[in-house]
């Protein structure tokens, strides 16, 4: 008999500290959720976009249709731009992975762009893009081309047009050069 009544209470007081432990657990799951929506900040860019493989897949259809457009690419009337997209194109993969680690960098992601020809800024765009002549004109079809693929992958027009603003902000920079 002694042995029933100690098995009962060791049932008893085993049922009551799981439902005094589920309890606490779940206040204190509340607690944490709560502070967490507090404390979390908004994601990165970068991670809106979907990380590198998903920069990369853009930056791929992105360098692949600026070859092609008629106005910055293969038949433009800017003679450097027309070079570079026949005659350097063995360039374009290495290109290609430049560019998705700039996109990379600059989204807030965790890649470090380092420009092959520095530059007075941290990126050296003027120097990269110097010998290309690239008039505001052209700058402007590249990011409107830069649209189009946001658009191609439907990107959400949060993030495309802070994707555009990132690339705007250089302008200067890649159109000074001479």
């Amino acid at each position: 008999m002694a042995q029933a009544v100690s098995r009962s209470i060791t049932r008893r007081s085993v049922v009551a500290g799981l439902t005094l432990t589920a309890a606490s657990v779940a206040v204190l799951a509340r607690a944490a959720g709560a502070q967490a929506n507090q404390t979390n900040p908004e994601k990165s860019l970068y991670e809106r976009l979907g990380g590198v493989f998903a920069i990369a897949a853009v930056v791929d259809h992105f360098s692949d249709a600026v070859v092609e457009n008629p106005i910055v690419g293969q038949k433009s009337e800017n003679p450097q731009l027309r070079e570079w997209h026949t005659k350097d194109l063995g360039r374009l993969p290495g290109l290609k992975f430049m560019r998705t680690l700039w996109v990379c960098n600059v989204s807030g992601g965790p890649f470090q762009y380092t420009a092959t020809k520095p530059g007075a800024t941290l990126l050296g765009l003027e120097e990269a893009h110097r010998g290309l002549r690239i008039s505001p004109a052209e700058f402007d079809e590249v990011a409107a081309e830069l649209g189009r693929t946001l658009d191609f992958f439907k990107i959400p027009e949060p993030e495309k047009a802070e994707v555009l603003a990132a690339f705007a902000a250089h302008k200067g920079e890649v159109t000074g050069g001479g």
